[in-house]
């Protein structure tokens, strides 16, 4: 069986193939440019991003792709023409094939785009519209 108690970023990328790990070295420079701030952790056995606490970004590696995590509607509506080219799910998951380059602009951008996100949190809650409240009689 496979090691899946992964202690470091390094150590998850070094039980890849030789040709991903490259390929997610490259991704996690990418990330870690985008977001400086962001701690490195291993989160749910997979490279994430966080920061004060809140996850901005995972990916993870497979058998023919990489992946992104997560893709919310907003995210995907907002990189829509970059994304065509890759599949991205219902679930959240953006899928790059192993055998394309590395967008990288496109990588930067989605880091960036959940690093503001996240910021945007604040305190942990969720922003939830302000509604307005009849005062009773």
């Amino acid at each position: 069986m496979a090691n899946t108690d992964f202690k470091s970023v390094d150590e998850y990328i070094a039980s890849q193939p030789q040709d991903v790990q490259r390929l997610l070295q490259n991704v996690r420079g990418i990330i870690r440019k985008a977001v400086p701030d962001a701690d490195e952790v291993i989160s749910y056995q997979i490279p994430a991003y966080k920061l004060g606490g809140h996850a901005v970004l995972y990916f993870a590696g497979w058998k023919k792709h990489y992946s992104l995590y997560p893709a919310n509607g907003r995210l995907v509506a907002a990189f829509k023409k970059e994304l065509a080219p890759y599949e991205v799910n219902n679930k959240g998951t953006i899928r790059f094939p192993l055998s394309a380059p590395v967008p990288a602009k496109l990588i930067a951008g989605i880091a960036k785009s959940r690093a503001d996100e996240v910021a945007g949190l604040g305190t942990g809650a969720k922003k939830r519209p302000v509604r307005s409240v009849k005062k009773r009689r």
